[in-house]
Parts: C-alpha cells; structure tokens; sequence
C-alpha cells in the first residue's frame, strides 16, 4: 500500500513535500520514545556498494532472533526511513535503516531522525561523486555513520578498505571487522553475519537466515540459459568498484567464449571519464570475445578495448534495446555473458527480452 502522501501525490505533486516534514518530525519523536521505553536496537547500514543486499541478509537473518523491521527495497532512503519507523510497532526487536547517501549533509539528516545503536558499512569507493566531489566527499558523508554511534555501540566494517581502517583510532565504539571475498555476496554474507554476531544471534540462526535469503532478480543473478550459455545478470545497478568486482567475480565463473553488455556508470561528475576508461582496460585484459557498450560514457570504455585488445568485437549502442538482438543470436552453448549497468540504463530489459 502506498504511503498517504504518495496516495496523494497523484493528484498534486506538491503534496508530497507538504506531508514530509510532518512525518519526519512525527518519525523522529516516535523512534525516540521507542529507543526510552523500549529494548529495539536500531542498524544503520551505508556503503558504495551491497547495503541493499547486506540490509536483506541482516533482515533475514535477524527475524529469527526477534520482530524485525526494515526498509523496503528500491525506495530513497529520505522517503523510506520515516515511513518505517512510523510502521514499527511496539515491541520490535530489531529496527534496519539503509542510509544511502548523494549529498553532503544527508547522514546528518538522517542522524537527526534516527540515531543507530550498530553501524554497518560496507566499503568506500567514488560513487555519486556528481554529488559528494571525491572519494574522500564520499568517505566523509558515509563514515559519519559510525563517528556519530554511542560510546557502547559497535561499528561493523570492512577490514580489506582502506579508508574504513583508517577509522579504527577516531571511533569511541567498539569496532567488528568482517572478511572480504571476492564474490559480492559472499562478502555481504560476511557482513551480515559479523553484525548478527555482534548482537548475540547463535550461529544456528545466522545460517538458517542466509540459507532463506533469496537473491533479487537483476543482482549477480546466475542464470543457465536455454540455448546452453551462462548468463550473470548484474543489470540492477553499477558502480566502479560494483564493476571492476562483478568483472573479477564473472571471470571466475566464465568458460568458453566471453560476451559483455557492460551499460554507463552514472553520477560520477569529474572521474566519469576516467572510470569508464579504468573499465575499459580491465574488461580488454580479460579476453572477450564480444564487448557491448551501452551509454553515452560507454563510449570511453569501448575506446580503451579497442586500443589494448585489437582481437575483441565492439559495438556502442545509445539504449539497450538496440543490444538485444546481437545478444540474442550470441547465445549458445558454451558461451558466457555478462550484463551490468547502471540501473537507469535499462540493460535488465536485455534480460527480460530473451527467450
């Protein structure tokens, strides 16, 4: 059911903005009488890349433990975070907040609303640098998360980054550090499960709420494709770092001939350029046989393939649509194909094209 405001937003666009304020404000003083009278831990989780799935992961993992509440999928966090604390009943155990940042200033915001007991971030990397400038804009809006918990929270990061080890002196809270891998999930599986830990979750629990969690269509989604050929659908979204990792994680599973639909990174402002470049050299060591590039900054990316890998065939398409036919008479035994993009790109449609 949508939210009122949403409900009312179809007949005025500006009711919407009307509502909000009021509902922030009702959302902050409720989570503050909850966090008095009650035991409901709250768990804010950010990162460039795997706070949806590492949240889905703690969700299921922590619903075994106590009543769990967390933010739906695919909503911006200013609009999602008040309309689930307001749905939260007395007598939540668990509260999960993901606390998705593209703007200086956000984590502050969302401080003022909800104040976490266990902070999680995933990793650091330059995403929506349009926004935040740089890596370190993005640092410093994303580890505000952990330098605001309290002097008894706990802080649960990534002991492979760089800029997230370099916290472990400023931070009052105690830290937990989880193991890296170089699958996607396996990692966000690790975080997860350092996080229940830090709460007390038995063992038991961890693995039966991972074993139950169930991957969204569209993310590093393995698929054996009727003609024979494997696919590894990542459409959902994409990053730099997101990229470079799927590519690795892809090349692992890869055997025989190798195809990429790789679509634009967006929101890079200044390193738009030089990320899809960075990209286009690490996809021409890989061996493709066949690059596809989607996107007005795919363009960098197909430049660099052409110039370090004269034997790979490239094409540059503006929408994916046009991608879908080359794919679709790709496929075959003994072929191996990875999609990934940016999600307003639309290379899932590739996917749900294909017979």
């Amino acid at each position: 059911m949508l939210p009122f405001e949403d409900v009312c937003a179809k007949h005025s666009p500006f009711s919407k903005w009307l509502f909000h304020p009021v509902k922030r404000r009702l959302a902050r003083s409720y989570l503050k009488i909850l966090q008095k009278y009650t035991d409901i831990k709250v768990i804010g989780i950010t990162g460039s890349a795997g706070k949806t799935t590492t949240k889905e992961m703690v969700a299921s993992i922590l619903k075994l433990d106590g009543r769990t509440v967390c933010t739906p999928k695919n909503i911006d966090s200013v609009y999602s975070i008040p309309n689930t604390i307001l749905a939260t009943p007395p007598g939540t155990k668990y509260l999960i907040l993901e606390m998705g940042v593209e703007y200086k200033g956000e984590m502050d915001f969302y401080f003022w609303m909800a104040k976490p007991d266990i902070g999680l971030i995933t990793n650091i990397f330059p995403t929506h640098t349009q926004f935040l400038d740089n890596i370190e804009g993005v640092f410093r809006e994303k580890s505000k998360l952990v330098l605001g918990l309290p002097g008894n929270g706990k802080a649960v990061l990534n002991s492979a980054d760089a800029k997230l080890k370099s916290l472990s002196d400023k931070l009052t809270s105690e830290i937990i550090w989880f193991k890296p891998d170089i699958n996607p999930i396996t990692q966000n599986a690790n975080a997860a499960s350092a996080l229940a830990r830090a709460l007390g979750v038995s063992e038991d629990k961890i693995k039966k709420g991972l074993s139950e969690y169930k991957k969204p269509v569209h993310r590093l989604q393995v698929i054996n494709h009727v003609s024979g050929a494997l696919i590894l659908d990542d459409s959902y979204n994409s990053n730099p770092w997101a990229a470079l990792s799927t590519l690795a994680y892809f090349n692992k599973l890869a055997k025989g001939d190798k195809i990429a639909v790789l679509g634009d990174m967006l929101e890079l402002g200044t390193y738009d350029e030089s990320a899809h470049r960075e990209m286009g050299r690490s996809v021409a060591k890989s061996n493709f046989k066949t690059v596809i590039g989607v996107g007005k900054s795919s363009k960098f990316l197909i430049d660099e393939i052409k110039s370090h890998s004269k034997g790979t065939e490239t094409f540059l398409f503006e929408k994916a649509e046009d991608a879908t036919p080359i794919v679709r008479r790709s496929l075959k035994k003994g072929v191996s194909l990875l999609i990934k993009g940016s999600r307003s790109i639309g290379l899932d449609k590739i996917v749900d094209a294909l017979p």
